[in-house]
């Protein structure tokens, strides 16, 4: 059985996607990771996650994506029983995950459904865990989710798990995704960070903003074996709603700052009609 009762109220928690403001990578590291410097924020597009303590002693996740895996490969799951072996407890809980942030898209999606479930069961069953230790239980079963953690924008350091919150504000912004129908699997793009040249007619320098400079060491791999994503990139700098384009994370979405006054809509049709109607887009807000 559970430590905790029953209760009939599911606890219902959103889960941010995130983007990256810049991404360098430093080189690699003796453990195999990558040594990495990146400036993470939350995003106004989200997962839900609804959390039912279970009478059994059963961990039930469903999800709305029937694609995903829902065992002890899922992140959320082992966040779960990073948890348990945490606290000693045992938390017999259902998890229904609805899905909106889309997979091998770059924007953290299975990160942020860990780290909520994180924080869900630390309120849910009184833990008063800090943010600190949760975001060490995280670190522990992937790098971006003691971000998720600190909800709110952080510089990130390491292979991602060295987090700190800015003390600064940083402002809200209008933001467009696009990302066609396929993904990029992150371990991929890493590995070829080091043996990966840069494509002709691409822009990779940084481009300067008044928080800091927008760049992405990955777009260099990922470009040279998907162009079509760089070709993206470019076009959305053209585009006169767009103030600045970037690969998000590992890919495969774009993100483009939008102007203050600038309506995505426009923008989003003019995308569709030039990469297909099978292109995911989103328009929304950092966090």
């Amino acid at each position: 059985m559970s430590d905790f009762p029953d209760m009939s109220d599911a606890f219902e928690i959103e889960a941010p996607a995130k983007t990256n403001l810049w991404l360098r990578i430093l080189g690699k590291r003796k453990d195999g990771f990558h040594e990495l410097e990146t400036r993470m924020v939350a995003l106004s597009l989200v997962d839900r996650l609804k959390l039912r303590w279970r009478e059994d002693n059963e961990l039930v996740l469903r999800c709305s994506d029937d694609s995903l895996p829902t065992g002890q490969d899922n992140l959320v799951v082992k966040a779960v029983r990073a948890l348990e072996a945490h606290t000693g407890k045992t938390f017999a809980v259902s998890i229904d995950l609805v899905k909106h942030v889309p997979s091998g898209a770059g924007l953290g999606g299975g990160s942020s459904d860990a780290a909520s479930v994180l924080l869900a069961l630390n309120e849910m069953a009184s833990l008063y865990l800090p943010e600190s230790e949760l975001a060490e239980i995280g670190a522990s079963i992937g790098s971006d989710i003691p971000f998720f953690i600190y909800q709110r924008p952080c510089d990130c350091r390491g292979r991602g798990e060295i987090v700190e919150p800015l003390r600064e504000d940083v402002a809200s912004m209008p933001v467009f995704l696009a990302k066609p129908e396929f993904g990029i699997d992150t371990v991929w793009a890493y590995k070829r960070w080091s043996e990966s040249a840069e494509y002709e007619g691409f822009n990779y320098e940084g481009q300067r903003r008044p928080w800091g400079e927008m760049i992405n060491d990955l777009e260099r791999p990922v470009f040279e074996k998907y162009p079509v994503l760089g070709d993206i990139k470019m076009w959305l700098l053209e585009q006169p709603e767009v103030d600045a384009a970037l690969m998000s994370g590992s890919g495969s979405t774009t993100l483009a700052l939008l102007h203050e006054d600038a309506s995505g809509y426009e923008l989003n049709k003019r995308v569709k009609e030039r990469y297909g109607d099978n292109t995911w887009t989103f328009i929304g807000r950092t966090l």
